[in-house]
């Protein structure tokens, strides 16, 4: 029999995992709406299978952050990501970081089930479509746009990636709320993008030392 963790913070999700869940032989399902809970009940229940989202309050670094922090600990226990991010540099960093298997909220339940039992015997999954997004974006190559950026507002850029609002960046790097603003404007500027989901997409891709970013809890 199996032993679930399902993370998640949103109360229907949990549910309709549990649901999900009930008839593949799934003996216990212990389920988490933190992070940080959610890698308590790992040490103290110890899963045979993690499923967790990416979108927490932390923002996606932070379910990357999870995911690396687990594999320091637990080089072993097949980890399913279950998520709203498609995009193919998330996955990506999702699966170079520890993630066994990665699923998308959107997709059919069948699925999901193929995804889940694929990864409880500690196989690779990865719908069709995500693995051709990512083939054809290594293919592609890619360069760091950060490379001149300065260290401020690479921390910046750090803590945005994290889902942090201006204010509580401001507190973590002693500055005001209106240098964190400018900082941001200028960093759009130098990115050649708009959007702070734009900002936190760049992140991901070019800040690898982010994922190592966790609550001193999970140590």
């Amino acid at each position: 029999m199996t032993r679930v963790l399902v993370i998640d913070d949103h109360p229907i999700v949990l549910q309709g995992c549990r649901q999900l869940l009930e008839d593949p032989g799934v003996e216990q399902i212990v389920q988490a709406q933190s992070l940080a809970d959610g890698f308590r009940l790992y040490r103290t229940q110890k899963p045979d299978v993690i499923i967790v989202d990416l979108a927490m309050r932390t923002g996606a670094l932070g379910g990357l952050s999870f995911i690396r922090r687990l594999r320091l600990h637990d080089p072993k226990t097949p980890i399913l990501v279950f998520t709203m991010h498609s995009d193919p540099v998330i996955v990506s960093r999702a699966l170079e970081v520890g993630a066994t298997g990665y699923v998308l909220k959107d997709t059919s339940s069948d699925e999901v089930l193929k995804a889940f039992q694929r990864v409880r015997e500690n196989r690779p999954y990865l719908s069709h479509d995500l693995a051709s997004e990512v083939a054809f974006m290594e293919a592609r190559g890619t360069t760091n746009p950060l490379r001149r950026m300065t260290v401020r507002e690479l921390q910046t850029l750090a803590l945005v990636a994290e889902g942090k609002p201006y204010g509580v960046i401001a507190e973590n790097l002693h500055v005001s709320y209106k240098t964190v603003a400018n900082t941001c404007t200028q960093l759009k500027a130098k990115l050649g993008v708009r959007t702070l989901p734009e900002l936190m997409r760049i992140a991901i891709q070019h800040l690898p030392s982010a994922t190592a970013r966790a609550p001193r809890e999970w140590s």
